[in-house]
């Protein structure tokens, strides 16, 4: 073998891929279109959000790596959510987007036992039948070369077949300017993959020279704090300096829906020129016209993309309408009547592969030491890339060293519940993480990831041995607190010296943990029969369609699935309580 695991993107589920496969000591090999975008934001300059901050600190929490690169390169930081409750805030930052991706190229290239090399993965190297039973074993390149791997992971992000959209243009690119991979998609057909198409799309850049400011709302940032643990002297947040600048807000008016509406056949998205499905949740601006027609505006949050540039970015008008319609357009939103576009929106439409053909650890049920990440899997955005990414690479070594795979649970992470709901549910359109979509938020609140996370990346063997020592450290001064505060029947913490003696994070963190204990009690008991569900292991290859007393919308369900336990097949729609009652059985025979 020329590597051990192979890794096909250079974007956020690569990046984390490739360096967990690397410090787990395994020599790597990433392979890129273009080193110079490794970690390219091709869309909104930021990281974090809603639920996506949590991400974040989950992703630090196991030894990855995207918290130091925001921290080194934010130019604003907030916390969403301040006036409602802890389980739903989250940090959030905007990113000088040119310093961020020479951070990420910086920390790939120091990185040991990590290769990168230019080139485009046209087709797999396999042994055996794909129709019985067969494994990975490297790749093939555009250029003809034949590169083997013990494992190898795929996170081609939008450029698998990539096609971009402006108005009647459109061309093979995966990013605007940028060549598509063209070749893999195809392969992976052939192969038998169940492979879709999936459509999303960005705003113009408009110069801030061109813009008028007066008459828009300001977004001044908070003082900046790190989202990652390992910033943490005496396990308080340090605060970050680093220039910060702001972002503004205006809004659509009727005059910008009337033009959208006179244009919408020729959008591509409305003419039938793109067949993908795009994301429910983050609309195009002509979606938004069309679906919302009662609406009388919608924002315009504009937003710096870097100390060293003047572009802007029109978070909230991502369209793929042709470029003199969305000059008129924007030039129609106060502020915005002189704008200079440097770059148009447009859509990109793109392969994807069906999540359901993946186990929880991300590896292919048809290909063994196949593992496939990030928007590949028909997610959505730069962390919930990441958090597949880091998972397949730890995965993917786990798989190497014939230890099991790591497997997150729902009370665990949010990161247990991105995998759990790709892979148990699938999507048919871009996946998009929100709290929402976690029934145990309270437990996964961002402060708490570290404690809930950093023993299980020791274990994978990516907490370096001071940062251990400072995390048992900082456990230890936290239950301190606890036992404190559990004593006190009446709680002033601004007149008790013996709590003002601790760090001010901790005894806040304590505080929450106090105040909602009975709700977390509560979720820990749903968590732990969740648990004993998931304890009733399955056999990936059970034949199901031979199981008496299954309905058939259950055998079909698991046929596809393929479920690893009990718990998994319950979470699947269409499979009934008699169903699970006779899995339970049949498992405990076994």
């Amino acid at each position: 073998m020329d590597y051990d695991c192979i890794v096909i993107g250079g974007g956020h589920a690569g990046i984390e891929a490739s360096l967990a496969a690397a410090r787990l000591g395994f020599s790597t090999f990433l392979i890129t279109q273009n080193p110079d975008r490794i970690g390219m934001l091709s869309c909104n300059p930021a990281i974090g959000g809603l639920s996506k901050g949590n991400l974040v600190r989950e992703i630090d929490a196991l030894g990855g790596e995207m918290a130091n690169l925001i921290d080194a390169t934010m130019i604003q930081y907030r916390v969403l959510n301040r006036s409602r409750g802890p389980a739903v805030q989250a940090p959030r930052a905007q990113a000088d987007k040119h310093a961020y991706q020479t951070a990420a190229r910086s920390v790939l290239e120091k990185q040991n036992n990590l290769t990168i090399f230019m080139d485009t993965v046209t087709d797999l190297l396999i042994e055996g039948d794909i129709a019985i039973g067969a494994k990975i074993t490297g790749v093939i390149t555009g250029r003809g070369h034949r590169i083997t791997a013990r494992t190898v992971i795929l996170a081609a992000g939008t450029f698998m077949e990539g096609k971009i959209f402006i108005g009647e243009f459109d061309a093979p690119q995966g990013r605007l300017g940028e060549e598509s991979a063209i070749g893999l998609g195809a392969s992976l057909r052939r192969l038998g993959f169940p492979v879709g198409r999936l459509k999303t799309g960005t705003p113009a850049r408009i110069a801030d020279s061109s813009i008028d400011f007066s008459g828009m709302e300001k977004q001044d940032g908070e003082e900046m704090r790190p989202f990652s643990f390992a910033m943490q002297p005496e396990f308080c947040s340090a605060v970050i300096n680093r220039p910060s600048l702001p972002c503004w807000v205006t809004y659509t008016t009727e005059k910008t829906h009337e033009i959208i509406r006179a244009n919408i056949g020729r959008s591509p998205l409305y003419g039938g020129k793109i067949s993908g499905t795009g994301a429910r949740y983050c609309p195009s601006i002509e979606d938004k016209v069309v679906r919302f027609p009662q609406r009388e505006r919608h924002h315009i949050f504009i937003e710096p993309e870097g100390l060293s540039t003047n572009e802007m970015y029109l978070n909230g008008a991502s369209s793929s309408l042709p470029e003199d319609v969305q000059r008129d357009f924007i030039h129609s939103i106060p502020g915005l009547e002189e704008a200079h576009i440097v770059r148009p929106g447009y859509a990109v439409e793109y392969d994807y592969l069906d999540p359901l053909d993946l186990y929880p650890s991300l590896e292919s049920k048809r290909l063994s030491n196949f593992f496939v990440a990030g928007q590949t899997n028909g997610s959505s955005g730069y962390e919930e890339a990441a958090a597949q990414g880091l998972m397949a690479g730890i995965n993917a070594v786990m798989k190497m060293q014939n230890r099991p795979p790591l497997v997150l649970g729902r009370a665990e992470a949010y990161i247990g519940v991105l995998v759990d709901d790709l892979t148990t549910l699938g999507t048919k359109e871009p996946y998009r993480m929100f709290t929402s979509r976690a029934e145990h938020r309270l437990m996964l609140r961002h402060d708490t990831a570290d404690t809930r996370l950093t023993p299980k990346g020791r274990d994978a063997g990516l907490i370096h041995d001071n940062r251990w020592e400072s995390f048992l450290e900082k456990t230890k001064i936290l239950d301190e607190v606890k036992e404190l505060i559990a004593k006190r029947r009446q709680l002033n913490t601004a007149d008790d010296p013996e709590l003002a003696a601790y760090p001010a994070e901790l005894v806040e963190r304590a505080l929450l943990d106090k105040k909602y204990a009975g709700y977390i009690e509560k979720e820990n008991k749903f968590a732990a029969k969740a648990a004993k569900m998931d304890a009733i292991k399955l056999a990936p290859d059970l034949d199901y369609a031979s199981i008496l007393g299954l309905s058939a919308e259950a055998k079909e369900k698991l046929i596809s699935v393929k479920p690893l336990n009990v718990g998994q097949a319950a979470r699947i729609p269409g499979v009934r309580q008699g169903d699970i009652a006779l899995l339970i059985i049949l498992a405990n025979k076994k």
